[in-house]
């Protein structure tokens, strides 16, 4: 006979299947991970030195995972069109790719709708670039000196090419300006390779820009004034070492979008921290003369907090937000 009461205990014994089902499916669903090769979302064009840095890294990731991890170039606004993608993508796992630090510049100014603070999840930081001045090798400059020295000379008169504006290449150089009491004419381009052209072809004075110029440097093309790190790329001094007491890292990480779920975030992690380890990866930057800077997600995510801030004086102090 049908009573209310077995009614009810059917009833709550349906409910309690259901939620077991529900606390179960969720690790499943973890450990199940990845079923399908994973998207990786890198904001700059293809055959940049910040995508050969990440496509050697997926190499390694994707056979620690066992899954492909199919690189996507997303470029424009200086990275953060890729950026933005990987923020709004569905926090399953199968959408990561490269965060540049420049995030946390470019969300203070407002051209990234995106918070570094809160909308991301931090897998790895992995490598930097080595930045750098350069120059024709037929240039009347020998040294940072005999350039800044120009410059006060003849004020905005030498003109740069850099990567965009609000780039990483574009404010070191206004940094560096503002520190010699200079005036320079920037010319921004879509990218890296573009800027490099146009300094090779003559059409602009210097380049500021992370290794490409290695090449032409070591073939005599360009002459590399000074570099932006706290190394010297072969015997060409530092910013500090030429009298600018400043230095300028770029590191570079893989994330995800918020909200991904901590087992998948956990295995990536260790997926990314042995890609990062790998003779591969070491042999592929020390091609493209990028130092190692790995740290862990969560450290990353301080690191992160930290340059946010950093930024924030930056922006005041270069008055970021009157080129917008």
């Amino acid at each position: 006979m049908h009573t209310p009461d077995n009614g009810r205990r059917r009833f709550m014994r349906g409910a309690l299947g259901a939620a077991a089902l529900a606390v179960t499916a969720g690790p499943l669903r973890a450990q199940d991970w990845p079923g399908r090769p994973i998207n990786f979302i890198c904001p700059w064009t293809a055959g940049g030195t910040g995508d050969q840095a990440m496509r050697a890294l997926c190499v390694v990731a994707a056979r620690v995972l066992g899954q492909p991890i199919v690189v996507d170039n997303r470029a424009g606004a200086s990275g953060m069109i890729g950026v933005k993608a990987l923020a709004s993508a569905k926090p399953d796992g199968y959408t990561i790719g490269q965060i540049p630090v420049s995030v946390t510049r470019f969300a203070q100014l407002g051209l990234l709708q995106a918070d570094p603070r809160r909308d991301f999840t931090y897998i790895a930081r992995t490598s930097g670039q080595t930045f750098g001045i350069a120059v024709l090798a037929q240039a009347p400059f020998k040294t940072l000196r005999d350039f800044a020295g120009h410059a006060k000379a003849h004020p905005g008169k030498l003109t740069y090419a850099h990567a965009g504006v609000g780039s990483a290449t574009h404010v070191g150089m206004q940094e560096f300006a503002l520190l010699a009491g200079i005036e320079l004419h920037h010319v921004p381009y879509k990218g890296g390779a573009e800027a490099l052209q146009s300094v090779l072809s003559g059409h602009v004075d210097a380049l500021a820009d992370s290794s490409s110029w290695a090449p032409h440097v070591q073939a005599g093309t360009l002459r590399l004034l000074a570099t932006w790190g706290a190394q010297r790329f072969q015997d060409t001094p530092t910013l500090k070492e030429s009298g600018y007491d400043m230095v300028v890292d770029a590191p570079n990480g893989v994330g995800a979008p918020r909200g991904l779920p901590p087992a998948v975030t956990a295995r990536l992690r260790a997926a990314f921290r042995q890609a990062v380890a790998s003779t591969e990866f070491k042999a592929v930057i020390d091609r493209l003369d990028a130092p190692l800077m790995y740290l862990d997600g969560p450290d990353y995510e301080k690191y992160i907090h930290a340059a946010y801030q950093q930024e924030s004086a930056r922006i005041e102090k270069l008055r970021l937000r009157e080129w917008q």
